[in-house]
């Protein structure tokens, strides 16, 4: 019997020395393949008489895995594009990881942190969806995709930066805590949603237009391609597969 074990790398970020050492556990474990998945998360299928080996490795680590469940879905981020496919932006590396590292919680909904001008990572396909405003610095568009649900709602407030997390935290409450309304639920009000949220503790300024997003463009990406003065390796696989060895010689030589 197969199970499979889900690793988020929150916006798509891993460090190769932690990719390095839970690619060193799967080894372990006797996994010779990983998947990655569609929310920038990390999938191993392992047998159940070796997922101890692996998991234990995990622990020792420190590292935060589900195994056979979806509970706290990764938050993902366009900041894998940034510089790549996204030029001219006010939205750096800084900023995406400021973000992320404010979000000091797992949140048990999709958050989606994105630029508006890239089609490389989904913008709507979130809970919560935040959107880089094109024309104010630091300020932030926000659509409500209701959970298990295509009923969606834009915000009226641009959001600021350093205020991103917190509002996430509370929508997520107010919508976990008001399942009925919120959930599964075609009839889901957002302006009922957020004449909940309190906004007095936060920087907001009124959308002067509602966001503007990029038609779809799938990148080319295969290949090796030229970023400044470095080169980055994009791999197509049909099946998804990918040889652990080979990603373990990738890590260690970055």
């Amino acid at each position: 019997m197969y199970q499979t074990i889900i690793i988020n790398f929150p916006g798509g970020i891993i460090s190769p020395g932690n990719l390095y050492n839970i690619l060193v556990a799967a080894t372990k474990a006797r996994i010779q393949y990983v998947r990655f998945g569609l929310r920038q998360q990390l999938l191993l299928d392992t047998t159940s008489y070796n997922i101890d080996i692996f998991t234990g490795e995990m622990d020792k680590l420190g590292i935060d895995y589900e195994v056979d469940s979806n509970n706290f879905p990764n938050i993902i981020s366009s900041y894998p594009a940034e510089e790549i496919f996204i030029r001219k932006t006010w939205l750096t590396e800084g900023v995406y990881k400021d973000i992320l590292d404010d979000i000091d919680f797992k949140p048990c909904i999709k958050v989606n942190i994105c630029d508006s001008d890239q089609s490389f990572t989904p913008m709507l396909t979130g809970n919560i969806n935040w959107i880089a405003s094109s024309q104010s610095e630091h300020y932030w568009h926000l659509i409500i995709r209701f959970p298990k649900t295509n009923v969606t709602y834009e915000w009226n407030q641009l959001c600021y930066t350093n205020h991103i997390a917190q509002v996430t935290k509370v929508l997520e409450t107010i919508i976990t805590n008001n399942a009925t309304c919120f959930v599964d639920n075609v009839l889901a009000n957002g302006e009922d949603l957020f004449a909940r949220l309190d906004t007095e503790s936060f920087i907001l300024k009124p959308a002067e237009n509602t966001v503007s997003l990029s038609s779809f463009n799938l990148p080319y990406y295969e290949g090796l391609n030229r970023y400044n003065n470095k080169y980055w390796l994009g791999i197509y696989r049909r099946d998804e597969l990918f040889n652990i060895a080979f990603l373990k010689k990738s890590a260690s030589s970055v």
